[in-house]
């Protein structure tokens, strides 16, 4: 959660690191509602959440999260979601070629806790192969056009984020 707020400035984690060491327990665990409440960041919006809303097709909470990234373009830049997406969809496409498909085989092959595997299985029985390849080719596209390739002038991060979103689901 804060490498996805706050990206790769490792000043920046081990700033809000400290902070949370200050209000957090000695010996107690750092739980995403610590995180929330005292550095500010909404677990509700943001990237690993939209990778669930789409495993699980909810449009209503992907299109929540993806308004919010839009009006909120720096502390959601696009290049790191079209990553995390990349990166979900990927396993989801190469968990239809194991032959073990059980959540301890899954979450091995695919490098994820096995508690974590379940959400894949289902995601991946909602998306076919074809799909998912469809998918791959356009991440691949929209991550382009936010680097001025194929886009047309003056379309926001916001624009493309939700054009993505809206093919990915249909």
């Amino acid at each position: 959660m804060l490498s996805d707020f706050l990206g790769n400035d490792l000043g920046k984690v081990a700033n809000e690191l400290n902070k949370l060491f200050l209000v957090v327990r000695q010996g107690s665990r750092i739980t995403p509602e610590d995180v929330e409440k005292n550095i500010g960041i909404s677990k509700d919006f943001n990237a690993l959440e939209l990778t669930e809303a789409l495993g699980s097709k909810n449009i209503l909470k992907a299109n929540r999260i993806i308004n919010y990234f839009g009006a909120n373009p720096s502390a959601n830049p696009f290049q790191p979601i079209t990553g995390i997406l990349f990166n979900y969809f990927t396993k989801l496409f190469r968990y239809h070629f194991l032959t073990d498909k059980s959540e301890k085989a899954v979450g091995s092959a695919l490098g994820i806790p096995p508690f974590v595997a379940r959400y894949y299985i289902v995601a991946a029985n909602k998306y076919n192969k074809t799909k998912l390849f469809e998918i791959l080719g356009i991440i691949r596209e929209y991550d382009m056009k936010s680097k001025g390739l194929e886009s047309a002038t003056g379309v926001t991060q916001g624009d493309l984020l939700k054009e993505m979103v809206f093919k990915i689901l249909h």
